[in-house]
């Protein structure tokens, strides 16, 4: 397909989530679908500019004057990826592209209008968050905002137990591999732009083979703040698909025991053969709703990865961003109380309650944990500060962080996605 073309599709893909209200991904595939012509390199650039026309959705309608499929993503070519006037102009009228160029759009692509924004669309936040953000953030909240909606590079996590950075660097060099600035064990590869795709890691021997797992360097740094140990019993009581407990199993060197359980079986189904293929020998999987009485009072950690808003990880999936409601939010909330409180019974005395979400809103970070600690007064914030610095280093970057007891991670203050960590040790 030309690129005329691409454009046309992406607008269609783009009516097709704003008439149905259905994910981004859905749409992609039933698009693909019907399209039988489009080759993998066309519906990989198609969605490309679909995620970028989301990512920027509000931004772009200010500077389009337009909240439409079309004008977001004409305004997206225009002035995220750089296309000039008049080559927006030819490609429109090309065959199979959009169409001609209004008087209206010709005007605002000619003169950009972004500066004159509210502070909430130059963020491309919905105007609901503003709030949290500048809440969390202070004076930086725009900023912070406006980071995630950028592209996210690939962050892998090498398989300490199968192999080590180097090695994965040197077979992922043709993808311009770096090593991560946080993690040890981290390599990223570099965000591309326009219609060019990222790598397709899942092909590349070094994944087939489980030395590497894909995994955003926010999420391996909030499992390393575990502090995992050999020969400790740790419960990951919101497993997932496993990928904290991956990495937990190889700091862990496959000493001692991990239990892993979730309470939606569906997302837990991945992790079985995500074991086998990583070499993982340590971990005891138990299905959704499994009786966990006899593990009561016994673990040295239990981490909870808390169900969220899903606000950190906007880079990468930015239709969720235009999906949130104040009232699933609040949902949410209540469902992060219940698996704290959940939690607090698994663990011994001196043993520590470890809690994570993928969000950057301070509902379901900071003002969860002190309202945890008004229930539990047997529990205590430890400082997570020293730890920072002996994962990362002295000359890695700093996560926002109160006196070091909570830190959250973003793309702008840490170059990862959103995430936020507390530790809670019990005293009694």
């Amino acid at each position: 397909m030309k690129p005329a073309g691409r454009i046309a599709a992406a607008i269609e893909v783009l009516e097709d989530i704003e008439a149905r209200h259905r994910p981004v991904a859905d749409a992609l595939k039933d698009w693909g679908l019907s399209h039988r012509f489009a080759g993998s390199g066309d519906r990989g650039a198609i969605a490309n500019l679909v995620y970028d026309a989301l990512r920027w959705r509000r931004s772009s309608a200010w500077r389009a004057g337009a909240d439409t499929p079309r004008a977001v993503t004409l305004a997206t070519l225009r002035y995220r990826w750089g296309v000039g006037l008049a080559d927006l102009t030819a490609l429109a009228t090309e065959h199979h592209g959009p169409g001609d160029l209004t008087d209206a759009e010709r005007a605002a692509f000619t003169a950009d209008r972004l500066a004159e924004a509210p502070a909430d669309v130059a963020a491309d936040v919905p105007a609901w968050v503003a709030p949290a953000f500048e809440d969390n953030f202070a004076d930086e909240w725009v900023a912070e905002a406006a980071a995630l909606a950028a592209r996210a590079p690939v962050d892998l996590r090498v398989n300490t137990l199968k192999a080590d950075r180097a090695k994965v660097l040197s077979a992922l060099k043709r993808f311009g591999a770096t090593a991560g600035a946080i993690s040890p064990a981290a390599v990223r590869l570099p965000a591309r732009d326009g219609w060019d795709r990222s790598a397709n890691i899942v092909r590349e021997e070094v994944y087939q083979r489980g030395h590497v797992e894909v995994q955003d360097e926010g999420s391996q740094a909030a499992a390393l703040m575990v502090l995992a140990h050999p020969g400790e019993q740790i419960l990951d009581l919101c497993a997932g698909a496993g990928g904290k407990t991956l990495a937990l199993a190889a700091q862990m060197d496959n000493r001692g025991q991990l239990h892993a359980t979730d309470v939606d079986q569906n997302q837990l189904a991945p992790i079985f053969e995500r074991i086998k293929r990583a070499g993982v020998r340590n971990v005891q999987v138990h299905r959704a709703g499994a009786d966990l009485s006899a593990l009561e009072g016994k673990m040295d950690k239990v981490l909870v990865d808390a169900p969220c808003s899903g606000s950190g990880t906007w880079r990468r999936r930015p239709d969720t961003k235009w999906r949130l409601t104040e009232e699933a939010l609040e949902r949410r909330l209540d469902e992060q109380a219940a698996v704290l409180d959940e939690a607090r019974a698994f663990v011994r005395p001196g043993g520590v309650l470890i809690y994570v979400t993928c969000s950057v809103l301070p509902q379901e970070n900071e003002a969860q944990i002190a309202d945890f600690l008004d229930r539990a007064s047997d529990f205590t914030l430890t400082s997570m500060a020293d730890a920072w610095v002996d994962i990362a280093g002295e000359t890695a970057p700093r996560p926002w962080s109160a006196e070091g007891l909570m830190m959250t991670m973003t793309p702008a203050a840490t170059g990862t996605d959103g995430f936020f960590v507390a530790a809670l040790k019990r005293t009694g």
